[in-house]
């Protein structure tokens, strides 16, 4: 396993919900998902003035980091090279070499692109397929449940919290602490803000603290001053009280939505898979459980091949064909939840002009 990253991952997505995919794969380790999640009992609507609107809606919920170590420490013997930037790759009849950044290479009989949006492997597969960007981004923080307002933390705790308006729209709920920690008072609180911004903005807000240019992602600690102050003056003008306080505790880092529609998922020996392969929005809450989906589907394919042996063509060509048949329909169905609160639509109130 080759990763990008140089060194420890940290949470890309912060909160997750938690999907059948995501449980399946953790049953086959021998882990429940309440074992890695918090668990809701209630959802709530806030208003700008008066009370919330209450329902019950129980639910899992977790966090990319407490789901990366559950996955990654079940491959402790295997070899799992960081600061791995792929460069080339290259298929000589049933050989695959792959040629990282480094100058470091190694050879195998297959290659699973698990990229991500950026996707290097994908790149090198078909050039053709890039990311386009949605019309909205989306503010995210992840804090400790132990340094909000005991009001604030009351009102959130146990609670799918939710506001809607025009070109808007934020929710928050609990996940565990950041070493898997479930114990009341050593969780955090997870919440994402998605704001319509046009394309022409986005480099401001991107331009980070330290000088590092990103284009997918600005990670926390990186936000410029000036961005963090509109951030809070935007909230406290737009948000419910409530969502405006948090967003002034939080340490805010900010993702741009990007779209990536799936349409193909198999090369000459080599596969993409998850945001690799395409992108669903985040609405959708299928994020982490599509490439879960893809990657158990994979493994089912490639049951019982081994190095020498044809590829195992027609079950791959197979599970192509039904996951792109789901993919492309979490994409749209993403695509009209995103639009019910006029975020990427031409009409959509806009946010974060430059002046």
């Amino acid at each position: 396993m080759y990763e990008r990253s140089a060194g420890r991952m940290q949470a890309r997505g912060a909160g997750i919900v938690m999907q059948p995919e995501v449980e399946a794969l953790l049953a086959g380790l021998g882990m429940s998902a309440e074992s890695v999640s918090v668990e809701l009992r209630e959802r709530q609507q806030l208003h700008i003035h008066g009370s919330p609107d209450r329902y019950e809606a129980p639910q899992l919920m977790t966090a990319w980091d407490t789901l990366y170590r559950a996955l990654r420490e079940p491959l402790a013997g295997v070899c799992y090279r960081l600061d791995s930037a792929l460069r080339r790759v290259q298929v000589e009849g049933s050989d695959v070499t792959a040629e990282f950044a480094d100058g470091y290479t190694a050879q195998g009989n297959f290659l699973v692109g698990a990229d991500g949006i950026g996707s290097a492997t994908r790149r090198l597969l078909d050039p053709a397929a890039r990311p386009a960007y949605a019309g909205y981004v989306a503010w995210r923080g992840l804090e400790p449940e132990s340094a909000l307002p005991g009001g604030l933390l009351d009102l959130l705790a146990g609670r799918f919290t939710f506001f809607g308006a025009d070109g808007l729209q934020m929710l928050c709920y609990l996940v565990p602490g950041p070493g898997g920690e479930l114990a009341v008072g050593s969780r955090r609180v997870n919440w994402v803000w998605y704001t319509n911004v046009l394309e022409r903005d986005i480099p401001r807000l991107l331009a980070s603290r330290s000088g590092r240019r990103f284009t997918t992602f600005l990670p926390p600690g990186e936000m410029r001053p000036d961005v963090v102050a509109e951030v809070i003056a935007t909230a406290e003008a737009s948000l419910p009280p409530p969502f405006a306080e948090l967003v002034r505790h939080g340490e805010v880092f900010m993702q741009p939505v990007f779209d990536l529609r799936p349409f193909r998922m198999v090369a000459d020996h080599a596969a993409l898979i998850g945001d690799a392969a395409g992108t669903v929005r985040p609405h959708t809450a299928s994020g982490t459980s599509k490439a879960f989906g893809d990657a158990a589907g994979l493994a089912a394919a490639m049951h019982g091949w081994t190095p020498g042996q044809d590829l195992p063509a027609r079950r791959l060509a197979d599970w192509e064909e039904q996951r792109l048949i789901h993919l492309v329909r979490l994409s749209e169905m993403g695509i009209n939840l995103a639009e019910r609160s006029a975020l990427g639509t031409a009409t959509g109130r806009q946010f974060f002009a430059s002046a």
